[in-house]
């Protein structure tokens, strides 16, 4: 079957996500040094597998990492500021084609909403997004690709699944989409044309 539906991951591929810029009072080197100690990466797949990161940051030690993992939330907005380049002209030209779009987005129940006050366009334009945090389940975990197809009432087969990590391609093949790995957006134009979205 050839995919006539395509499935977008949201961050850094749709926006770009610099999580640093969280904390504006530190250098970059600071707050990358402050990420790596308290192993934010993964507290932050903790974050988007339904945990508050007021919890997360309670496991601290040190009282200012604490306040400053406390503050992620409320200055999420700060991270997500652009779009990641080309990608939107061409959600704009597969609209303009009809194709239909949807979203499953490895992303915290917390900071989603933050992430609409900087780019609403994401609460508009999908006819089926799934939010981690939401579900409580993680890409690449085959499970969420197969509530994704559930609540759009598609086939695997109907669908191409965008995203920027090897793996999750990996997840949603292993249920029968169809996946193409992000690394730009000349690249994405060029894969849909191929599939005859473009």
């Amino acid at each position: 079957m050839t995919p006539t539906n395509v499935v977008f991951d949201i961050g850094n591929v749709l926006v770009d996500w610099q999580p640093h810029l969280a904390w504006p009072e530190l250098t970059e080197a600071q707050a990358r040094d402050f990420m790596d100690r308290i192993d934010f990466a993964a507290r932050n797949l903790r974050g988007d597998h339904g945990e508050r990161f007021s919890d997360m940051a309670e496991e601290l030690d040190d009282p200012a990492d604490r306040d400053r993992l406390t503050h992620y939330v409320s200055r999420y907005a700060l991270t997500v500021q652009n779009e990641v380049p080309g990608s939107w002209a061409l959600v704009d030209r597969l609209i303009a084609r009809g194709v239909p779009l949807h979203a499953i987005t490895n992303w915290s129940a917390e900071t989603w909403p933050k992430g609409l006050t900087s780019h609403p366009r994401l609460g508009e334009i999908f006819e089926t997004l799934i939010v981690s945090g939401d579900v409580k389940l993680i890409k690449p975990d085959p499970a969420i690709y197969r509530l994704f197809c559930e609540r759009a009432g598609l086939a695997p087969e109907a669908c191409v699944f965008v995203d920027d990590k090897a793996e999750n391609c990996d997840g949603a093949r292993s249920i029968g989409m169809d996946a193409i790995q992000f690394t730009d957006a000349a690249t994405l134009e060029t894969a849909l044309t191929e599939r005859g979205l473009l």
